[in-house]
């Protein structure tokens, strides 16, 4: 990957609807070849795919909660079950094994608090908890889908 690279990923990644000349203009290069740059990133797989961001707020997601969840169990077959589970809940929209105090973070969007304790309510269903402590974002500072370009190889 070289400088002319992240130049197209940082376009893409800020409107990945950009006209492929306007690409090409943007890193000094013909249309063809910059379209045979973006077809290489998208074999290799550094550009995973395409898709539209919607503003939450107006789909009438206002509720942006963060669950902490820890678990006095470890074992593969716990972990593939709660997985299998929380990945098919609408309303999670990330989901990560952490290291440290806490074993998973969920990110969950809903409409309001009713909404969330329905979420509550299904993640206590699936799995054996120990503990699942939520905070409640009051105001999104900073968000961002583009990843910094300043370290890739």
């Amino acid at each position: 990957m070289d400088k002319v690279d992240r130049k197209i990923l940082s376009i893409l990644q800020q409107d990945a609807e950009t006209p492929i000349h306007a690409i090409a203009d943007a890193v000094n290069l013909s249309p063809t070849p910059c379209w045979r740059r973006i077809q290489k990133l998208k074999e290799s797989g550094i550009i995973r795919k395409q898709v539209a961001l919607c503003d939450a707020a107006k789909l009438n997601l206002g509720v942006t909660a963060f669950i902490s969840i820890k678990t006095s169990q470890h074992t593969q077959a716990w972990l593939d079950n709660f997985a299998r589970e929380v990945v098919d809940i609408p309303e999670v929209i990330e989901f990560y094994r952490m290291s440290g105090n806490v074993d998973y973070l969920i990110r969950v969007v809903v409409p309001d608090i009713a909404s969330y304790d329905a979420v509550y309510r299904k993640l206590i269903r699936i799995a054996d908890l120990f503990d699942v402590s939520s905070s409640f974002s009051m105001e999104q500072i900073k968000y961002t889908t583009a990843l910094p370009l300043d370290y890739a190889e």
